[in-house]
């Protein structure tokens, strides 16, 4: 197996075994939360790929593509080309994603599907740990893949770069210095600081890193922080800009962005794709204290949207329709079907598809869907037309 970082992206290579793709191996990869992943299986040169399919589970006993799970919605490609490669990237890494991914292809050179087996994916955030008086290691609970390289912070300045997990710090710190480690090409995805003395220090955590909310829809956005103890809290805001501004004195934001009584919660009503952006807490104290959690909540407002293959249909046929968003919205979505505004009763629904099979004359009309909770966000209608092709129709 071959591994190299492209950007922020871990790529895997699963190499053939005796000229077989794959056949039979099972690769483990350990990779950051919140990070991306590409998964390559070179094709032999005597082979030519027609079409893969990378699956993690079954639905009625067929391998479920991953393309098509809302899980995934928005996190998933295909990328290259089925005649030289298959690779399958997914982005945003998240605890739900870990299982062990297969997938299968056809050839030219035989008309039915090969199975293989392709790797299992752990993840792991980064936790800074003392382990003597003055060495201390960016810990994981599984061995990062590739060798990375850490970077170390010292009160959110650069302080050293090693292929070693740990530092040993030189000099006494002070009660106030914090710590903090990351990855090479992850520097967004810090370790929270850990202040060496023990005392309080600068820090801001945030209760959910990334969120995806619909169009029209309401969304809480919260924090918790520390700060020194000799330092008096004197305010505290939520900003996006590259300067911090309070998010309230945004024209588009106004009448739309409260915070509670202690700031620690921004409430934004009514949402619109020009919300989505990195929302980050700014805490204000005495001695000219001043502190932005960085990096900061990575906030998705998206569409519903209905698809439809295909729109026209002769009876006995068969129709899948299918709800997306851009990301996925909460942790397991479940969507609501409805016929010219009337809500579908027992509907044959699988993940966020709703299946029409066999057709008939009753099943043509306006559709749509939406996300259980959201019922008043609907998507735009999508009208199916069933054509009949008999006598006495």
């Amino acid at each position: 197996m071959a591994l190299r970082t492209a950007g922020s992206v871990l790529v895997v290579f699963l190499w053939s075994v005796a000229g077989v793709l794959g056949q039979n191996t099972v690769k483990s990869v350990c990779a950051l939360k919140g990070s991306s992943v590409d998964m390559r299986c070179p094709v032999p040169s005597v082979t030519q790929v027609t079409e893969i399919v990378w699956y993690n589970t079954r639905l009625n006993d067929k391998p479920f593509d991953l393309r098509w799970d809302p899980k995934f919605d928005g996190r998933v490609d295909y990328r290259g080309t089925t005649e030289k490669d298959c690779i399958l990237r997914i982005t945003d890494l998240r605890q739900s994603d870990i299982a062990t991914y297969h997938f299968r292809y056809k050839t030219n050179q035989y008309s039915g599907w090969k199975y293989s087996y392709g790797f299992t994916l752990s993840l792991t955030d980064l936790k800074v740990e003392r382990i003597y008086d003055n060495t201390l290691t960016c810990s994981t609970t599984c061995t990062l893949t590739d060798n990375p390289t850490y970077i170390w912070y010292k009160n959110r300045q650069h302080l050293d770069e090693s292929t070693s997990p740990q530092y040993r710090d030189p000099v006494s710190s002070n009660y106030d210095d914090s710590f903090s480690c990351a990855v090479k090409g992850h520097e967004d995805l810090p370790s929270p600081a850990v202040c060496v003395q023990g005392h309080n220090h600068w820090w801001v955590t945030y209760t959910k890193r990334r969120i995806c909310v619909l169009k029209g829809s309401s969304v809480n956005i919260s924090c918790s922080y520390t700060h020194p103890t000799c330092y008096i809290e004197q305010g505290s805001f939520w900003f996006t800009q590259k300067h911090p501004v309070d998010v309230r004195s945004y024209p588009e934001s106004a009448g739309r962005v409260e915070y509670n009584r202690n700031h620690h919660t921004m409430t934004i009503t009514d949402l619109t794709e020009k919300d989505s952006a990195e929302y980050k807490f700014r805490l204000i104290t005495t001695n000219k204290g001043r502190f932005s959690g960085l990096p900061g909540v990575m906030l998705t407002v998206t569409d519903i949207l209905l698809e439809m293959d295909p729109t026209s249909v002769s009876e006995e046929e068969s129709v899948t329709l299918r709800c997306r968003t851009q990301c996925t919205v909460g942790l397991n979505p479940t969507y609501i079907w409805y016929k010219n505004g009337q809500s579908l009763t027992n509907p044959i629904t699988s993940y966020n598809s709703l299946i029409l099979d066999p057709v008939s004359s009753e099943d043509a009309g306006n559709y749509s869907c939406a996300v259980e909770g959201f019922e008043r966000i609907l998507s735009q209608e999508e009208t199916l037309t069933v054509r009949c092709e008999y006598m006495g129709c």
